[in-house]
């Protein structure tokens, strides 16, 4: 009522002007409420990679650009002294022909020479061209051939192996169709073209979507077990990102250790998804992003990835005021810790040093949250009070083996199921997801394990086609 005096002197002691105050006083309360709201949604406006979770692919045209690399005195490519990559000579002996090409006359007294190699002839120099044959795939018949007894008149007939009888392609193109799909990242329709154009074998679509439900089924064992395996790891890396089922809204979670990453499509993002992912007995050390959901697990057995709390910092910068104090010193902060840990992983210090460089940091970084529970902005201050209510959680790093203060690995690992979700818009299908959680947890952990992909692929089919048991992925 005080601003109402100074807008209108005398305006409370007016007779009969009690319903107008009141009114007056609800106008006033509503344009307080919408000006808030409108600076949360500028606030959301502004939000880009720099200063949230979002992925730089969304970036909008005005986004402030990422700061490069600084310019490099180097010329590009290699540099001298790069050691380089060669291809080894196969021996001899494994390949498919061997072409030799002799001199027939001397070149210096134009004398003719011997047709078969001397010993004081040098070792001849060896060159090796890899080309693909005219017909690369080679097509089996079976015939099943029915005998008649001469004693008894009775016919028997032959019967196929299971194996045989059970597809058109053999396990190796079989594998290979999925490869193309979940290793290479081309569509149906792109394989379907590969197959005839390149392997010269005739295929329609339909028939690549049939082979890659034989994919999934071959590494259903696969999958179980490679979920197994980072449910009962010592660390691992957690995440989660938007998938398309038939058009509707869910999400593709995964879990990776250094070795293993394991992926599960499901319609929820919350308590079942998870439940989904990492069964019902938690077990390990958590790095993850802020989610709400990871909350399940005690704070000593998380760690919260600091790339993503770099991103937070920044979004308290671009809000002003007393937000801005804040984030320039937490982003301080968070150099800190990344120069620390980046001089422990390069061998400049010990785990020991390394607590003693942070130990500081620690106390400092404490102190600014709760400097910050106490600004005006309340997304500021609840942010502050998350952080300190997580504690712990922050500082896994420093005191855990394996475990890192980011969660880029599992971001790495997601990266090429993101690209797949960008081309393909997801799937259309139950069994469609299932075929891309199989694959790609053998894909990734493949890659991981610095192991080749298709071999896996075809291994895991002949199992599945003979009744044997599937190959593992989990190493030795």
């Amino acid at each position: 009522m005080e601003m109402l005096e100074n807008l209108v002197p005398g305006l409370p002691g007016c007779p009969g002007c009690a319903a107008r105050d009141r009114l007056i006083a609800k106008l006033f309360e509503i344009v307080a409420r919408l000006e808030r709201r409108v600076k949360l949604l500028e606030e959301r406006l502004g939000q880009n990679s720099s200063n949230s979770h979002r992925p730089p692919s969304s970036d909008p045209p005005g986004a402030p650009s990422h700061p490069g690399k600084p310019k490099s005195e180097r010329k590009r490519g290699g540099q001298p002294g790069h050691e380089g990559t060669t291809r080894e000579l196969l021996a001899t002996e494994a390949v498919d022909e061997v072409v030799i090409h002799r001199p027939k006359v001397c070149e210096r007294c134009h004398a003719p020479l011997p047709g078969l190699p001397s010993q004081s002839d040098p070792a001849p120099r060896r060159h090796q061209v890899w080309e693909l044959r005219d017909k690369p795939c080679f097509v089996t018949e079976h015939q099943e051939h029915s005998c008649t007894c001469e004693n008894c008149g009775h016919v028997t007939h032959a019967q196929m192996p299971a194996e045989v009888a059970c597809s058109s392609f053999g396990p190796r193109l079989t594998a290979t169709g999925s490869f193309l799909t979940g290793a290479c990242g081309i569509s149906r329709r792109q394989v379907e073209e590969v197959f005839e154009d390149v392997l010269g074998v005739p295929i329609s679509v339909g028939t690549v979507s049939n082979l890659e439900q034989e994919t999934t089924s071959a590494l259903e064992e696969v999958h179980q077990e490679a979920g197994v395996h980072v449910r009962e790891a010592s660390t691992k890396n957690l995440d989660e990102t938007g998938w398309k089922k038939k058009g509707k809204k869910c999400w593709l979670w995964t879990c990776a250790t250094a070795f293993v990453a394991f992926f599960v499509i499901h319609p929820s993002r919350g308590k079942q998804g998870f439940k989904a992912l990492m069964g019902k007995i938690l077990r390990g050390i958590f790095n993850s992003d802020r989610w709400h959901i990871y909350a399940a697990r005690a704070r000593r057995a998380r760690q919260v990835c600091w790339s993503h709390l770099d991103r937070d910092f920044q979004k308290l910068i671009d809000r002003g005021a007393e937000s801005k104090t804040i984030g320039e010193k937490a982003k301080d902060v968070a150099r800190d810790v990344f120069l620390a840990w980046k001089d422990f992983k390069t061998g400049g210090i010990d785990r020991e040093t390394l607590a003693m460089c942070l130990r500081p940091v620690q106390i400092t970084f404490e102190a600014l949250m709760r400097q910050g529970t106490r600004v005006a902005h309340p997304s500021t201050a609840k942010f502050c009070q998350n952080l300190l209510d997580l504690g712990p959680a922050l500082w896994t790093f420093i005191r855990v083996e394996g475990v890192e203060p980011t969660n880029n690995h599992a971001e790495r690992v997601l990266r090429r199921a993101v690209i797949w979700r960008k081309r393909s818009f997801g799937a259309d299908s139950e069994a469609g997801c299932r075929f891309v959680e199989r694959v790609m947890t053998a894909v990734m952990s493949r890659r991981l394990q610095k192991l080749p992909v298709l071999a896996f692929l075809e291994a895991a089919i002949k199992a599945h086609r003979s009744g044997r048991p599937a190959p593992s992925l989990v190493p030795a």
